[in-house]
Order: structure tokens, then sequence, then C-alpha cells
């Protein structure tokens, strides 16, 4: 083996690039330990960040206390609406026991007393308005948001808005005298084509010489087109305000992808509008529940079961405590009070649902734009 002047061998190539590479990692750890450490507290005269606070004040305070106080209000005075109906009950729950719910007579003299008959003709009433409403009220918002012109909108929307403020009598007044006559003979086209399904069949000769208009008056048929006029404006006016949350984007990519303005509607408002579909329709079924004046001029009081809808007598919950009240007895007073606590809890359980529905509708998830 060879060695250098200095009487050492050789470096081999290997070696020496290790031995390069050794002296370089030992420089700079020297390099990194010499330098200072870098001081993470900021400088005494640099400011410091300032603190958010998401309390509010003045204003937005007084409209924050002054929204909880109404709505704790509202929740304290349907409380003890249900309370007092509910302590109101215990007499004639606990004279009726469960029969109260499937008696279908009212005979106070005969102490026989039931709301089975008229929970059926409420349920038969709401189901004719809706049946009539639904279409209408969907139509009807269909159009102010998607195809009526920019200057007609507001027009529609007043005149809409305006049928809710039209007192229940006027509408009770307007199915009696104009809309039931010809109800009447629509009920009779009904009788005579559709007579052999149930809900349209009618105790009388359709094909008489001379038809019995009187039993074709004061049903359920004629008093849910009545109420079916008095939810429209409700159930139009939720499904018109979620179908104009639309996003514009999403429609506007529909029709550049070639869709029709039908086809635009099909694919991305309705989807978007399903659960403002869903809860507007319930809020309206939660007000024809509850309808009482109009039903009550309209309908011939007859506390039978009965599902034919177009056939002369019928009851509901709300025409029965209206038309029973001014002159009941204290046992008569509690089944009313008990009638309508059975009321309360329906109409508050729809509308609760309806009222959920509505907020958590949006979601463009359905959409397929």
């Amino acid at each position: 083996m060879l060695a250098t002047r200095s009487g050492r061998p050789p470096i081999r190539p290997r070696t020496e690039r290790a031995h390069r590479q050794h002296t370089l990692g030992s420089v700079r750890k020297s390099v990194v330990t010499t330098l200072p450490v870098q001081d993470s507290v900021l400088p005494a005269d640099q400011p410091s960040p300032r603190r958010l606070s998401r309390k509010a004040t003045g204003a937005d305070r007084v409209f924050e206390v002054g929204a909880r106080a109404i709505g704790a209000t509202v929740l304290v005075v349907t409380g003890g609406i249900g309370a007092f109906l509910a302590w109101q009950s215990v007499p004639t729950l606990q004279r009726y026991g469960w029969s109260f719910f499937t008696e279908s007579a009212w005979q106070p003299e005969a102490d026989v007393l039931g709301i089975g008959a008229v929970l059926v003709g409420t349920v038969s009433i709401a189901g004719v308005a809706m049946a009539f409403a639904f279409p209408l009220a969907l139509l009807t918002a269909l159009y102010i948001s998607e195809y009526a012109p920019a200057g007609l909108k507001p027009t529609l929307v007043s005149m809409v808005d305006l049928m809710a403020a039209v007192p229940s009598i006027i509408y009770g007044m307007w199915g009696y005298f104009l809309v039931m006559p010809h109800a009447a003979a629509f009920s009779l086209w009904l009788h005579q084509h559709l007579g052999w399904i149930p809900i349209f069949s009618v105790d009388a000769d359709p094909d008489a010489a001379v038809w019995d208009q009187s039993r074709y008056i004061g049903s359920a048929f004629c008093a849910g087109i009545a109420v079916a006029m008095m939810v429209l404006p409700m159930s139009c006016a939720v499904m018109r305000q979620v179908f104009s949350q639309t996003p514009p984007g999403e429609k506007e990519a529909a029709l550049a992808l070639g869709a029709t303005r039908w086809g635009m509607v099909r694919s991305v408002v309705l989807p978007f509008g399903r659960g403002g579909i869903i809860g507007g329709t319930m809020l309206g079924l939660g007000r024809a529940l509850g309808e009482t004046i109009a039903v009550l001029l309209i309908i011939s009081p007859d506390f039978v079961i009965k599902p034919r809808i177009l056939e002369v007598g019928t009851s509901s919950v709300s025409a029965l405590i209206a038309g029973r009240f001014g002159d009941a007895s204290a046992a008569q007073l509690s089944a009313l009070l008990t009638a309508g606590f059975v009321l309360f809890l329906i109409t508050l359980v729809v509308n609760t649902l309806a009222a959920v529905i509505v907020s958590r509708s949006r979601s463009g998830a359905g959409t397929d734009a």
C-alpha cells in the first residue's frame, strides 16, 4: 500500500465523501447552535390583537331581549291554553272514558256524548279543502315566482295576501249563496259518473227525472270548497317564499344546458322547494282543521259517521263547539272543551311538523341541474 508524504495511507473516494459530509454536518450544527433564539413575545410598543365580543349592545340588545320576551309570551299563552283545556277535560274523560272518542251521537238529554262523527267530518272537510287548495296554491306560487312579468308580480302577491285578510264569515256567505248551488250540480255529476266509489255515493237516484237538490247541499264537499279558498293564501305564501330562494346559478345552469322553462322548474325549482311545498300544505291543513264560521254557515249538522262527502249532513269539531256553546250545560260544556282540547292537539302537531319541515327545507340536495 502506497503512503503519502505524511505517512498516512491515501483516502479512498467513498471514505473521502463520507468524511466531507461529516465535516459539513458539524459546521451546520455549530452555526445553528450559535444563532440567537428568536423571542416569541411581542415588543412592548406593538399593540396586541383586540378581542371581539359577540354580546349584543345598544339597539341590538333591545331587539334581542324584546324578541325573546315575545317568543316566551307566545309559548306561555299556548301552554296556558293547552293546560286549561286539559284541566277542563278531566270530568268528561272520567265520566265517559275512551268511548267519548268513538261514540258518534251527541245527545246531552240522553247523556250520550261522543266526537267520533265530528272527527270524521273534520277530516273530510279538511281533505276536500286541501284537494282543491293544494294544486291551486302550487300553480299560483310557481306562476308568480317563475312565469309572471316583473311588473305584475307585486300586484299578484298583494292580491293573494289580501285573500288571507277576508273574514271567515264572508267566505261562509260566499260559499252558501254562490258556491253551494253549483257545487250541488257538480256533486250530482260526480254521483252519476263516479258513484261506484264509496266517497262519491249518495243515497238518492242520480237518474231521476227531477233530481233532489236537497240531498247534495250542506255537505262536506260544499264546505270544503269554501275552506279551500281560506287556506290557499297561507299555503301559496309559504311555497312562493321557498321558490324565490332557489339559487339563480342553478336555474341559469339548467337553462344553459338546453332545458326549457318547465324543465328548469321541474329539475331545479321543485326539488329545491320540496320542503316548502310539504310545509305549506301542512300549514294549510292545520288551518282547514280548525275553520269554524264558514263551515257552520254551510253544513247541515248531522252526527253520523259518514264517509260520503257529497251527501247532505256532516259536522266538525269547531262547528260543534260554536253551535252548542251558547246553551250548553256544565257537563256539556266540559265535553265541548274536551273536543276543543283534541282539536288543539291535532292542529298543534300538524303546525309543528309543518314548521320543522319548512325550517329544514333547503337543501338543494335533490336538485339535478
